[in-house]
């Protein structure tokens, strides 16, 4: 027993010598006997680098890579913040319009076909969880909604016709959210939404 305690006061003597007591700093580095990431390989900004070819260390974009203010290409990147005109905030003349904006440059047919097809995916995405597919508000959310309270329904987006409601009323709800729906102003491009209000009315078209 006494060989015990003397063994357990040297390894705690070894222990303390070694590491020190907590708070002690030294002028060594640390031994790191799990790294975790404490030490990355990496290369700092504007500084030389023999491992590339041109001999710098920051590199240029990825080619192909479409920064997240491009005004070019099929579905730019665009949430509008801060911007006004009835392309990003669905009024005209200070009272919600209808008609799609001429931003999204709908001349022809397949223009449309494929705002509509792209509406369909985002809706589906986004929107179907809740309001179902069909836009009936018999979403998967709902049918738990149905079950924790009967007083608590999603609402059919059947019951929100143009005339009443028109495009930019939608639009400003997909953005900005109502009631116990959250905003989406930050997950959908401008475009997306618009192409989500063109497929809800395809929708409601479609259910008369």
């Amino acid at each position: 027993m006494k060989y015990f305690f003397l063994s357990l006061i040297a390894l705690a003597v070894m222990v303390v010598g070694v590491f020190g007591f907590r708070g002690d700093k030294f002028s060594q580095a640390p031994i790191q006997v799990f790294p975790d990431m404490d030490d990355q390989d990496k290369g700092k900004a504007q500084t030389a680098n023999r491992f590339f070819a041109d001999g710098l260390n920051s590199r240029k974009p990825v080619l192909g890579t479409v920064p997240r203010n491009a005004q070019a290409g099929v579905m730019p990147l665009e949430f509008g913040a801060g911007r006004s005109g009835y392309y990003f905030d669905g009024k005209l003349d200070g009272t919600f319009g209808n008609g799609l904006p001429k931003e999204l440059e709908i001349k022809e047919e397949s223009d449309m076909t494929g705002l509509l097809g792209r509406g369909e995916d985002m809706f589906n995405v986004n929107c179907a969880i809740c309001h179902g597919k069909a836009g009936d508000g018999k979403g998967v959310v709902s049918a738990y909604f149905a079950q924790a309270d009967p007083i608590i329904a999603v609402p059919s987006l059947h019951n929100f016709p143009q005339d009443k409601f028109p495009d930019g009323y939608i639009y400003e709800v997909i953005s900005n959210g109502k009631g116990s729906m959250g905003a989406y102003k930050h997950n959908l491009p401008v475009r997306d939404r618009w192409a989500i209000v063109s497929y809800l009315r395809a929708l409601q078209a479609s259910a008369k």
